[in-house]
This record gives C-alpha cells, sequence and structure tokens, in this order.
C-alpha cells in the first residue's frame, strides 16, 4: 500500500474528511465523537486488577526485582541498627557510675552509626540506580505494546477517536505509569520492611510503648482509605480531561489554516480555556483533597509521639525503662509511622498512575482487525479481476451506505466512479482493500473471495494515491521508497520521472535528499501529490486506486500525470474516483453511484447517449456536450 489512509463516508452516511476537523469548526473528529470528547467519564476500574495486569509487564525484570529486594532488606537491617546505638550512646553517657561517661561503649556505638549511614547511602543510591533501569524497561515494554497495538486496529478505531487523544495516552499516560513504578515499587519494599523490623524492635524495647504507638494505626488506614476512594475517580477524571485537551489543540494546530481561513482563532482560543479551566476544576479537587492525607497524617503522627513519651516518662520514672529505651523507641517510632505515612501518601501516586494504565488498557483491549481466516492463502500474482456480488454494507447496521452492488471489472480494465460527496464511491475502495468488511454479499479477485485471502498478500496487491496524501518525515527519497524499500536509486528516479516530480525534485538544493517537515509541511499540496503519484508508480501494485489523485495539480502538470499514468495503468485493474470528469473520458467503465446504488454504468459515449445523470453532469460541468458526435 503506498498510502496509509483516506478518506471516507462517515458512519453517519456523509463523508467525513481525510483528517480531522479542528474542534474549533465544530467537529470532534471522524465518525462521531471519541472518548472524552463529549462523551460520559469512564468510572475507574479495579485497582487490584489493573495492578496484577501491569505487573504482567514486568517480565524478566521481576529478577531484578528480587536483588533490589535482598538490597533493601539489607539496608533496612542496617538502618533499624542505628536507633538502637542512639540509646546505647544515651546510657553510655549517663549510665557508668555517678554520671559518668562509658566512653568505650560511647565509642564504639558512634563508629557503628557512621558506618551504618555510609553503608545506608550506599545502598540506597545502588538500589536507585537498578530501579530506574528496571522501571524504563517496564515501560518501555508497555509503550511498545501499545505501539504496535495501534499497528493492529481497524480503520473504524481511528475513524472515531481523535489523534490527540491517543497521542496523550501514548505520552502522557506512560509517563504517569513510569513514575508509579520508579516510585511505588522501590518505596512500597523500603516501607514494608521498615514497618515491619520497626514494629518488632519496638516489641523487644518494650510492649507498652509499642501498643501507645499502635493507637494511630487505624485512624492512618481510615484515612488513607477515605482520601483514596475520593481521589481515585478525580485522577481518572484529570487525565480524561488531559486528553481532550490534547485532541482539541491537536485538531486545531492540523487545521490553523482553516482556522485562520474561517476567522475562528478567538473561538478556538475560547474552546481551548473552557476545556483547560476544566482540566485545572478537577485538577484542583484532586489535588487539595489529596493534599489533606499529609497535614492530617503528621497531626496523627504528633499525637502518636506524644503518646509514647506520655507513656514513657510515666514508666522510666517507676524505672521499668532507661532514657535511652525511650530514645530509641522514639526514633524506632519514627521508622514504623513515616513508611506508614509515606505508603499512604502514595496512594495518590498510584491512583494517577493506575488511572494512566487504566487508559493504556482500554486501548490494548479493543478488538483488532479480524484475523486471516481459516485456511487464508496469500494473493500470489494477482491478474486484478474485481467482482462485487450484491455488496451491501454500512458503517452502523442501522445507516446502510451501500445496497446490492454489483459489477465486474476485467483485468486490465479502467473503471471510474463518480457521484455527489458521500454516495458511496470511497466506500467502495475501503470494501475492496479490506479496510471494512461487506455486510452482505461478497467481493472477489481473481474468482475467489477476497476474505479467503491473508490481509497482507491483499493489500499488498494495492496502490492507492489519496487526494489528501501524506508523507512521512524523512527524505524525499525514502518518501518515494515507501512502498518498496529494496528499489534502486535508478528506478526510484524513473517513477518520479513519470510522476511529473523529478523537475521540482531537481530544483531542490539536495533534491532527493531534501529533509521533509511533518507531512511534507515544506512543500506545496501539488508537490506533495506527485511524490505520492511517484511512490504508488514505484511499488508497481497490480492494481491501482486514485482517489481524486489529480485534484490539487494544476491543469498542465495534471495532462503530464495522465500521459505517465496512461503507461502505468496499460495491462492494471484501476479505479479512479473523480469529479473532473475530463480526467475520465478514457474509462473502460463509468459507474455513477449514488445513494448508496449504482445509478449508471457504462463508457462515456454510452453514457452521453443515455442522456441521464452522467450526462447532466458533463454538461453542467462544461456547457456543452463535448466528443459526444
Amino acid at each position: 500500500m503506498s498510502e496509509g489512509s483516506e478518506k471516507k463516508e462517515a458512519p453517519g452516511g456523509g463523508a467525513a474528511p481525510a483528517r480531522p476537523m479542528p474542534a474549533s469548526m465544530g467537529m470532534a473528529g471522524r465518525g462521531g465523537p471519541p472518548p472524552g470528547r463529549g462523551g460520559p467519564v469512564v468510572k475507574p476500574k479495579n485497582l487490584k486488577a489493573t495492578l496484577k495486569r501491569l505487573w504482567s509487564y514486568f517480565g524478566n525484570e521481576r529478577k531484578l526485582l528480587a536483588v533490589i529486594f535482598l538490597i533493601v532488606l539489607i539496608d533496612s537491617v542496617i538502618l533499624l541498627a542505628a536507633p538502637y546505638l542512639i540509646g546505647v550512646a544515651i546510657d553510655a553517657m549517663t549510665g557508668a557510675g555517678e554520671g559518668g561517661v562509658d566512653f568505650g561503649s560511647l565509642e564504639i556505638a558512634l563508629l557503628a552509626m557512621v558506618a551504618s549511614y555510609i553503608a545506608d547511602g550506599g545502598l540506597t543510591f545502588m538500589q536507585g540506580w537498578l530501579m530506574a533501569g528496571a522501571s524504563q524497561r517496564i515501560v518501555g515494554r508497555l509503550r511498545t505494546s501499545l505501539f504496535a497495538k495501534l499497528q493492529k486496529l481497524p480503520i473504524r478505531f481511528f475513524d472515531t477517536r481523535t489523534h490527540g487523544d491517543l497521542m496523550s495516552r501514548m505520552s502522557n499516560d506512560i509517563d504517569n505509569v513510569s513514575n508509579t513504578v520508579a516510585q511505588s515499587a522501590a518505596q512500597v519494599m523500603t516501607g514494608s520492611i521498615s514497618i515491619v523490623g520497626a514494629l518488632v524492635m519496638m516489641l523487644v524495647l518494650s510492649p507498652w510503648l509499642t501498643l501507645a504507638s499502635l493507637v494511630t494505626v487505624p485512624a492512618v488506614y481510615w484515612l488513607t482509605r477515605s482520601i483514596a476512594r475520593a481521589t481515585g475517580p478525580l485522577f481518572k477524571e484529570q487525565q480524561n480531561k488531559l486528553g481532550k485537551l490534547n485532541g482539541h489543540v491537536e485538531e486545531t494546530i492540523s487545521g490553523i489554516e482553516i482556522v485562520k481561513a474561517f476567522n475562528r482563532e478567538q473561538k478556538a482560543i475560547d474552546e481551548f480555556e473552557s476545556v483547560n479551566d476544566e482540566l485545572c476544576a478537577v485538577g484542583i479537587k484532586a489535588q487539595i483533597r489529596s493534599g489533606f492525607l499529609m497535614p492530617i497524617m503528621n497531626v496523627i503522627n504528633n499525637l502518636g509521639f506524644a503518646a509514647v513519651a506520655i507513656v514513657g516518662g510515666l514508666l522510666a520514672v517507676n524505672g521499668h525503662i532507661t532514657v535511652g529505651v525511650i530514645a530509641s523507641f522514639l526514633s524506632y517510632s519514627r521508622q514504623f509511622t513515616r513508611p506508614l505515612i509515606d505508603l499512604a501518601n502514595l496512594f495518590n501516586i498510584l491512583q494517577s498512575g493506575v488511572a494512566g494504565a487504566e487508559r493504556v488498557f482500554e486501548v490494548l483491549d479493543e478488538e483488532e482487525e479480524p484475523a486471516d481466516g481459516p485456511g487464508a492463502v496469500a494473493l500470489i500474482n494477482p491478474r486484478g479481476h474485481v467482482v462485487f456480488d450484491n455488496v451491501s454494507f454500512g458503517y452502523r447496521p442501522d445507516v446502510p451506505i451501500l445496497s446490492g452492488i454489483s459489477f465486474d471489472s476485467a483485468e486490465g480494465t479502467s473503471t471510474a466512479l463518480i457521484g455527489p460527496t458521500g454516495a458511496g464511491k470511497t466506500t467502495i475502495v475501503n470494501l475492496l482493500t479490506r479496510f471494512y468488511d461487506v455486510t452482505g454479499g461478497a467481493i472477489h479477485i481473481d474468482g475467489r473471495d477476497i476474505r479467503a485471502y491473508t490481509k497482507d498478500s491483499l493489500r499488498q496487491a494495492f496502490g492507492i494515491v489519496l487526494q489528501d496524501t501524506y508523507l512521512f518525515s524523512g527524505t524525499i527519497r525514502d518518501n518515494i521508497k515507501y512502498g518498496k524499500p529494496d528499489a534502486t536509486d535508478a528506478e526510484m528516479e524513473r517513477a518520479a520521472s513519470l510522476a511529473n516530480a523529478a523537475p521540482f525534485i531537481r530544483r531542490l538544493p539536495l533534491r532527493y535528499d531534501t529533509q521533509l517537515a511533518e507531512n511534507g509541511g515544506n512543500l506545496s499540496q501539488g508537490q506533495r501529490q506527485l511524490l505520492a503519484i511517484a511512490r504508488v508508480i514505484l511499488a508497481d501494485p497490480s492494481i491501482l486506486i486514485l482517489d481524486e489523485a489529480t485534484s490539487s495539480i494544476d491543469t498542465r502538470t495534471e495532462l503530464h500525470i495522465q500521459d505517465a499514468l496512461k503507461g502505468v495503468l496499460q495491462g492494471r485493474t484501476s479505479f479512479v474516483i473523480a469529479h473532473r470528469l475530463n480526467t475520465i473520458r478514457d474509462a473502460d467503465t463509468i459507474m455513477v453511484i449514488a445513494h448508496g446504488s449504482i445509478m449508471e454504468r457504462g463508457s462515456h459515449d454510452e453514457l452521453m447517449v443515455q442522456r441521464g445523470t452522467y450526462y447532466e453532469m458533463f454538461t453542467n460541468q462544461f456547457g456543452a456536450v463535448l466528443g459526444s458526435g
């Protein structure tokens, strides 16, 4: 295939544009409003289910996570020794004789503390270094899966979603997942070990003080659960609003010429501000509600410290524990409560990351193009004999587009499709290339139903040139060779000459090595179309489809291209969609499509004699009957 996208009739029956109109023009994209653009906000999925699915992307990193866990375990054990050493140091300064100092114990305790903190720094760095690499590889696999999925989705999927929303899922949502994986995985391991280790040490030092410090745990659990429930839907809505905003920006920039031509700049700004305000509003709600967590947690934490201080003071007065034990316990208490606070705060990160993961998984769960049927065979050396047998189709079941279309195009013949916009001309091409499958009847190529062929081999038989051409970033050479990467430079230059693109290419400083901007933005529309025609000529397809292929080219250049195409079309089956009727006068068969049916068919001379719809269209264009004899 020489083109990867094309205009088509919209699901509602009218012709949809080949690229989305800007949002400021009142359009939301092709084929209906996509999710997040006027549609309802999708409720968040189950947190556990999403995390479990995300875990499946860890792959070989699970072994590395085990190594990281071991490092975290060693680091936590080292850190657990520090509070105990603090208590030993304090008791060494207060417990040797009458106000004496046990310098030997004090020196050992201080040296051990310094060693533990140095070891902690080294292990923390190693842990962060390993986790950063693991998280990026995990997210890289997720990003690759999403991009690969997009290549397998049917055209119908892209017709009902804005490009901006898909880009938001590919970038913003995956970034949220990346941040979540990088921060949460190590933090969960560190926090869990710290909580368990600190609790054990607290029980060893004083069960009573442990009981006093645990009074605040139910409050922490209740607060975390309440805030997580409140912020989860808000973070999900925030991601949807962000996708909606990106969609508006992408559409407006893509259609900036239309926006300016209709003087709709202010309207575009107003719509942007409206969507941006919605995003800001939901973002503020999410941040404020999640922001409640830390201040309240600090209050609860301080209350726990107060309880420990009171109980510890009473125990110390009665001689049950020493001051050093109280000091150690307070440090352990902080090591116990701080991870609880961090893990509670982690829910905010998880909510945002899970919201992004859900939006990614929504795309991954979309139904792909139907697989090749059992026993599908490759279309080898196609002759190009095309038969439509009572074909019916509708983008929606309740809105038929084509009804009972039947025709036979022998190999090597040219068939022209004409008719009003939305009549179903491009839909016929979409069905022929299996961008969509028929809902009734069948299409045959070389005597076999096209559904019996593998899609790859079927589409390799076609070459398509569209009215709205698309060029990829890269050189002119890369774009012409897109459909045949192994072509020689001589073959490429011959194709460019046949398409009449060689003259303007030779005027460029770097000629075929000239870098193109996005979609060939540094070329005129006519030049882009010439390159698209050169691309399909080089691909050398058996069946050629020209969908208004010369609509953006001046009349003189069009005549040169028509002469070139005569040679290219020789011996090939071709389908030409055109509104300039002079371009299809030489077609073997001209079909007038209207209301989803074939109203007239025949050669130019035959249709002119009939004096029907084609006759009226032709005479309206040229003001006189030309060549009718």
